[in-house]
């Protein structure tokens, strides 16, 4: 890939990259060396993208295999990590941070497809390629993710 292709790129999908790998991973320190590893794949690849929405996908997919890896890793599933050092993003309204820390307490499969349906626009179609899950999957995951949410703040206005 052309150094110029590869900045272009780059500085385009750098922050939807941390994104998905945030929310799939839920540490940003883990997701900035997500980044790192989906750029440097990316720089290595050796052809071109037919067109920038294949290239936006690629890096998608890309970083949604790596998070998995990740996940799956032997290292991951033996450290406990320290969650009371993980510094949270600033919010300016209390009801932000309470969506952010609700949403971030969900399981990942459904943290993932929140996310790529709401912030990234995919369609419910191309979520499930990029998963590898079936649509009424993604659809599923999408109905129990909002479920999960509404409840969690129906029981607060309640308390």
């Amino acid at each position: 890939m052309e150094r110029d292709a590869f900045l272009l790129l780059a500085g385009k999908y750098k922050d939807t990259i941390f994104r998905v790998a945030l929310n799939m991973l839920a540490s940003p320190h883990e997701a900035e060396d997500a980044v790192q590893e989906v750029l440097l794949r990316l720089l290595e690849r050796g052809r071109d993208f037919e067109s920038e929405e294949h290239a936006r996908f690629w890096l998608v997919r890309v970083t949604i295999n790596l998070c998995k890896n990740t996940l799956r890793s032997p290292w991951r599933k033996r450290h406990v990590p320290l969650t009371a050092a993980e510094a949270l993003p600033a919010f300016e309204e209390r009801e932000q941070s309470e969506l952010y820390s609700t949403v971030m307490a969900l399981p990942e499969k459904y943290r993932t497809v929140l996310y790529l349906f709401y912030y990234e626009g995919y369609s419910v179609k191309e979520i499930a390629k990029l998963t590898g899950s079936g649509v009424s999957a993604v659809t599923t995951r999408l109905s129990r993710a909002r479920e999960m949410i509404r409840s969690h703040f129906t029981e607060a206005e309640v308390d």
